[in-house]
């Protein structure tokens, strides 16, 4: 049963309504609308608190960044679209959080402040009130009381405690959820890592003893490579002009997209989040939530799993030749003969340096694990290997991107022979490129300090030479120099004809030979310069080959090792073997360096593409007359048979392991800005350490510049007072820094995202002083249910809000683990560009004229008025050749007889493509002289569908529209312009049909005189079909979106009425209630006329009656010989027998029968009845 509208028939006192306004004769929506928001805001209408007699429902929009230049009429879209669902649901009796706020960290900020002095926050408050007007002109639903601001200590206090529980947290891999640093410090004294199964940033393996024997420092460093929020070093885009790291959206075509100043890939020590640990969660988690499939298709793209094979590969000795030539042969013949007597071992017995390798690493010297303590996971910023070969030696402990070797020398090195020994291998491996330093086993014992210290001068000064210098080609780890490749193809080992090394990789230094290092480091030089996003677009093919081979661990052959840009550092690892025959990339390159391209399924066609398709039978694998390691034979098996036997034959030779990989890599969480959330991390012997809890938020400082320091740190380095006492607790001047007991603290501030990530759970509770939410709010609210956003957030965004609330989900915050059920897309409103035509040139000889070779006066408008001066102007040099020679435009339809230039002119100045003349010559003063060649007495400009851009003066304000037709025509319009999911262009030209249908809608309840005409006599069946149809049609398509064809429904539901002279009081309230979502004020006001209780919002949505839909009767086309001639009436049930006899009765009939004999009557059931005559 429908529940009905509560409306109150009796007249209401006089002087009741304190907003009074003088009821219009006709639709006056300015008083209207500024009447009804502020009774909003005066009743608190749209304020919501939790209400368990209630079902919730909670929607939520896109986190704004409030932009100087405030709203253009597409960031609405949007809001309204999620402000109608709101309203809707209210009606249908839910308790609707509907709350906004403002993500007002921005760089454009702080750009601004460095231009002009202003501080960021002064901006960002007058930005934000800007917007705050604009929004409120819309006549949004919005629970203002929860607004939120990202740069307001009271909202990032939780941002940092957040990331201080990451700190705090590791990810255990068995129980798939983040657990308490404490538990893994607990398990490493007990075990060591025996038994731990955690994602980390790199495999470590100690004991319990070795833990307990290590210092603070130490400690320190083993969990951060655990850690969920960690220091680590990482490929980043680095602006050295706005000395920061830019995101990828920030950078275009190789620069910042503020500024246009060049950005270069760069390594970084930069704070992370480990949302890797995450990944098959976040993959499960989109089976769980109602969204399009391309979107999830999106987030499973990018979180990328895929299932297959690390494999290593050993590298080729054969074509390395190490600086100066082969081993010993810069040496003189004696030194040469003795060095032969001392080396580790021939260099022909590769497996006995292995196998003394491996042994020395499973049993170092107490002073050589002190030492490694030291120098393991890159403490001192390099990576070191230890027992690791070079050439023919095996070193202690070698830095291959500096070339430092580091001896640990016991007793026995004093003796005569050992020492005359250790004289020539230095000797040999100076030769070989390499700086040698060594240490007694007492002095590594005895001062660490000094030792590590002196490690440090020495890679200092190796950093120094090392552009001048190749690293040894030839240098290999206990294993032998290898490198490991993640492939979903194993079986396609066999037709591997090259690797290739993404430019970041470490290798690429170590493998590139002296003969190559040139081309290699102008390659690296280039490829620098674009960012990760820019390089997977980019289809085109580059390269260069770093000299070394490596050896396919199946068949023995040297594969060339090529450098490309088309693998990425974070991407599996950093290294792929190419198979050009079967993945198109790889062709591609293949083709363009002249590579062999090796067919390994019977039959396939690779003379012009590759064949990527997993299916087939394998053929070359191996090759004929080859024999592949282990005697394993692929040939004759199926694709999939072939992957399943070789992953299986990988793991049985120890050639690798089979494992899941993915391609989401951890979030950078650094930026070295001013103007964003500050770390709570304050560093005591370089490491960090957070400040306690209750101690939050720790504030930004004040700074006397927005720039970086001029020794290169973040802008914070310019506070004064940016140091933590840890006995005072707080936030102290830097000149007491005594690293005792006041530390520096954290210079670098938050990105973008980390307010952003879980503001939908702080607008749960937005005034809790003491947690992030409540326990009560966050069970009550739960999860978000409409989530309207941008294709932009289809990523990033979404990815690492969905990482957060999982996170605080493991510890206990957040009752769900995905934060958001439903997702709507929003499309985009394209911009509609116009522009004027300026002539370049003198006009053609055909170019339009009067008889005498003048322009005619009806194609032109001068200033002047005059049309010789037109003339001159026309005819004379372009401008800039002559001084002061006027700019000609000519319209759109007479460009084409002119050499012109098309120009962006102001869209606010064109009404219909005809350009304001007057308006022009006033809107930039190069053109107050302007002339005119015109068609029809008027300037007709072109246009375009492009992005609403300032640059392209196609920004419509949507103030303008309120101001000249309404907030609620905007509403409608913007809706009515296409589905929401789809961009469309911003057409002002069709906004005034909206406004008529208001007009009309408004005249079904007040007549000319201003007489309200609702009454009580009953409704017409034609009246009910009418209003339930709209109800079902509205109803229906609100809940799939479809607000376009709601409005379209409205039309011509009103159109029916204004024929029906419909006026029905119960009706009429139907139709205010269902146009309420959508025009808010003009059916708060109607409601009121109506005597409706309250507000429009609190009444009960309309239930359409499917009895009134019932067709009584079908109107038929009656067709003769297939020629429409009638139309006839018919019960709805008549059967065909009393059509036929009706129709043939009917004396109209006669007519086009003529007498003719009927062969037979044709009836398509309520359309026509065709009778065939002959």
């Amino acid at each position: 049963m429908r529940r009905e509208p509560a409306l109150m028939h009796a007249a209401m006192p006089a002087g009741h309504n304190i907003y009074n306004i003088q009821t219009p004769m006709e639709y006056n929506f300015r008083e209207i609308e500024k009447k009804w928001q502020r009774r909003w805001v005066d009743q608190k209408t749209y304020h919501v608190a939790e209400d368990s007699h209630k079902e919730k429902f909670y929607v939520l929009n896109m986190f704004p960044y409030p932009s100087g230049a405030g709203l253009h009429v597409g960031h609405p879209l949007g809001y309204i679209a999620s402000d109608i669902y709101a309203r809707y649901k209210r009606l249908r009796g839910y308790n609707v959080l509907n709350p906004m706020g403002y993500d007002a960290y921005g760089l454009p900020a702080e750009q601004y402040a460095i231009q002009t002095g202003q501080h960021p926050a002064v901006t960002t408050e007058a930005n934000i009130n800007h917007y705050r007007e604009q929004l409120d002109k819309i006549g949004f639903s919005f629970d203002w009381d929860r607004e939120v601001r990202t740069c307001d200590p009271k909202y990032y206090h939780w941002t940092q405690w957040a990331f201080q529980r990451m700190f705090e947290s590791y990810y255990d891999n068995r129980q798939q959820k983040a657990m308490p640093i404490a538990g893994l410090v607990a398990a490493f004294e007990q075990g060591g890592t025996e038994g731990i199964d955690a994602a980390c940033s790199e495999d470590i393996a100690f004991t319990a003893d070795d833990w307990r024997a290590m210092d603070e420092r130490r400690r320190q460093e083993v969990l951060m490579n655990y850690r969920i929020a960690y220091l680590g070093e990482t490929m980043v885009n680095w602006c050295p002009q706005l000395g920061t790291v830019l995101a990828n959206d920030e950078v275009v075509d190789g620069v910042s997209e503020r500024g246009g100043y060049p950005v270069v890939q760069k390594k970084m020590r930069q704070w992370c989040l480990r949302v890797s640990a995450y990944a098959q969660r976040l993959l499960d988690g989109l089976d769980t939530i109602d969204w399009t499939d391309s979107l999830k298709e999106t987030q499973r793209n990018w979180i990328g799993r895929s299932e297959g094979a690390e494999i290593t590969f050993t590298v080729s000795p054969h074509h390395l030749p190490p600086v100066g030539g082969e081993p010993g042969e810069r040496l003189d013949s004696d030194i040469k003969e003795r060095w032969e007597q001392f080396k580790t071992a021939h260099p022909c017995s590769y497996g006995t340096l292995k196998n003394n390798a491996k042994a020395n690493r499973s049993n170092p010297t107490e002073a050589e694990n002190a030492l490694w303590q030291a120098l393991r996971a890159k403490q001192l910023g390099e990576k070191f290997r230890r027992q690791h070969i070079i050439c023919d030696c095996i070193a202690d402990f070698v830095s291959l991107k500096s070339k430092l070797i580091i001896e640990v020398d016991g007793g026995y090195h004093n003796e005569t022979e050992q020492a005359e020994a250790d004289m020539l291998r230095t000797q040999f491996l100076n030769e070989q490129g390499f700086k040698v330093i060594r240490f007694t086993n007492d002095e590594v014992l005895n001062n660490i300090d000094g030792v590590v210290e002196k490690i440090k001068q020495s890679l200092a000064s190796s950093s120094v030479a090392e552009a001048n210098q190749a690293l040894s080609p030839r240098g290999r780890d206990g294993e032998g120099l290898s490198f490991t490749i993640f492939t979903t193809r194993a079986d396609t080992m066999f037709g591997v004809t090259f690797m290739v090394l993404a430019p970041e990789s470490e290798l690429v230094a170590v493998l590139t030979t002296p003969g190559q290092k040139a081309e290699v480091d102008a390659y690296l030089e280039r490829t620098k310069k674009r960012t990760e996003r820019e390089r997977i677009a980019d289809r085109s093919v580059s390269g260069v080959f770093t000299g070394s081979y490596a050896v396919n661990p199946l068949t023995g052959e040297e594969i060339p090792i090529w450098v490309s840009d088309y693998v990425l550092a974070g991407y599996g690892t950093g290294a792929i073997m190419a198979v050009p025959a079967h993945d198109s990339r790889d062709y591609a390159f293949a083709k363009h360096f002249g590579l062999e391209i090796r067919p390994l399924i019977e039959g396939c066609d690779v003379s012009e593409q590759s064949f990527d398709a997993k299916e087939g039978i394998v053929c070359n694998s191996p090759r004929t007359g080859c024999e592949a390691r282990g005697g394993l034979v692929l040939n004759g098996l199926t694709v999939k048979e072939a992957i399943a036997k070789t992953k299986a034959f990988v793991e049985e030779q120890g050639l690798g392991r089979v494992k899941v990989n993915y391609r989401l890599r951890d979030a950078i969480f650094s930026r070295q800005r001013y103007w964003g959330e500050p770390f709570p991390v304050y560093y005591k012997d370089g490491m960090p350490y957070m400040i306690p809890e209750d101690c939050l938020p720790l504030e930004l400082p004040e700074v006397a510049t927005f720039l970086p320091t001029e020794t290169g740190e973040p802008p914070l380095g310019h506070a004064t007072r940016w140091a933590w006492d840890t006995e005072a607790r707080s936030v102290t001047d830097n000149s007491r820094i005594d690293n005792k007991t006041v530390f520096p603290l954290e210079l670098n501030t938050m990105p973008g995202f980390a307010g952003s990530s879980a503001y939908y759970l702080r607008y749960m509770d937005p005034h809790n002083d003491n947690a992030l939410v409540s326990a009560e709010a966050d069970s009550y609210w739960r999860e978000v249910d409409l989530y309207v956003g941008g294709t932009e957030h289809a990523t990033g965004h979404l990815i690492y809000s969905r990482f957060w609330n999982k996170f605080l989900h493991d510890i206990g915050v957040s009752a769900v683990e995905e934060p958001f059920r439903k997702l709507v897309n929003q499309g985009m409103i394209q911009g509609r560009s116009n522009f004027v035509y300026r002539i370049n040139r003198k006009a053609p000889s055909d170019s339009p004229r009067g008889g005498e070779g003048r322009l005619s006066d009806a194609n032109l408008s001068s200033p002047t008025g005059g049309v010789e001066g037109a003339v001159t102007a026309l005819l004379s040099p372009q401008q800039g050749e002559t001084e002061g020679a006027s700019p000609v435009f000519v319209s759109l339809g007479l460009k084409d007889r002119y050499d012109t230039t098309p120009l962006h002119v102001d869209v606010n100045i064109v009404h219909g493509d005809v350009l304001d003349i007057d308006a022009f010559r006033k809107w930039r003063p190069e053109y107050a002289n302007a002339e005119f060649v015109l068609e029809e007495g008027k300037y007709v400009c072109g246009w375009a569908v492009e992005k609403m851009s300032k640059s392209m003066y196609n920004v419509v304000n949507p103030d303008m529209i309120v101001d000249k037709y309404g907030a609620d025509t905007l509403r409608l319009y913007e809706m009515f312009l296409g589905p929401v999911e789809q961009s469309k262009p911003w057409d002002t030209n069709g906004i005034d049909g909206c406004h008529r249908f208001l007009k009309k809608f408004w005249a079904l309840f007040y007549g000319r005189e201003g007489d309200l005409l609702a009454d009580d006599r009953e409704p017409s069946a034609a009246e009910l079909k009418a209003v339930h149809k709209l109800i079902k049609k509205v109803t229906q398509d609100i809940e799939q979106f479809s607000y376009n064809t709601s409005i379209s429904a409205f039309m011509i539901c009103v159109n029916e009425l204004g024929q029906l002279k419909c006026h029905n009081r119960s009706l009429l309230a139907d139709l205010v209630v269902l146009i309420a979502p959508f025009a808010p004020h003009i059916a708060e006001e109607l409601w009121e006329a109506l005597g409706g209780r309250g507000s429009v919002c609190d009444a009960c949505w309309p239930q359409w009656n499917e009895q009134y839909l019932v067709e009584s009767t079908v109107q038929l086309t009656v067709s003769f010989n297939g020629k429409a001639r009638f139309q006839m009436d018919f019960a709805a049930d008549a059967d065909n027998a009393t059509i036929e006899q009706a129709v043939l009765a009917d004396e109209r009939s006669a007519k086009y029968m003529g007498g003719k004999q009927v062969v037979k009557v044709i009836i398509v059931p309520r359309k026509i009845v065709n009778v065939v005559v002959k």
